[in-house]
């Protein structure tokens, strides 16, 4: 419920987001201009108007984005957890598989543990 009421309010901002912006000059320095002492009847009254709103209307957006990103994943979350698994334990390993036989005699002599000794020579 209270999700559905904060997605309402995010299309809405959002929508006034886009209509504010479209309506703003797309000159006139933005970020850059300063103060002016003309007031809000003014040109410049109207787009320091314009500006704060945008900068309003951008910042509740950010809170609602984040908002209904916690929310969706509190309501998302397993309310229990799937103990089905739990104590199955896999095969035992079974004995090594017996080395396939073959006519080279050092894999042979490698199958069964031989191979050359510390010294060099080969093990008797």
């Amino acid at each position: 419920m209270l999700f559905t009421f904060l997605l309402v309010v995010h299309i809405i901002v959002a929508t006034a987001l886009v209509a504010i912006i479209l309506v703003q000059r797309s000159e006139g320095g933005g970020l850059t201009s300063g103060g002016s002492p003309g007031g809000l009847m003014s040109a410049r009254g109207a787009a320091d108007f314009l500006t704060r709103t945008t900068a309003i209307l951008a910042g509740v957006f950010v809170l609602l984005s984040i908002a209904l990103a916690a929310l969706a994943s509190v309501e998302r979350a397993p309310s229990t957890i799937d103990t089905s698994l739990v104590g199955k334990t896999a095969a035992p390993a079974s004995a090594p598989a017996p080395a396939p036989v073959s006519d080279d005699p050092l894999a042979a002599a490698a199958a069964q543990g031989g191979g050359i000794a510390s010294n060099g020579a080969a093990p008797q």
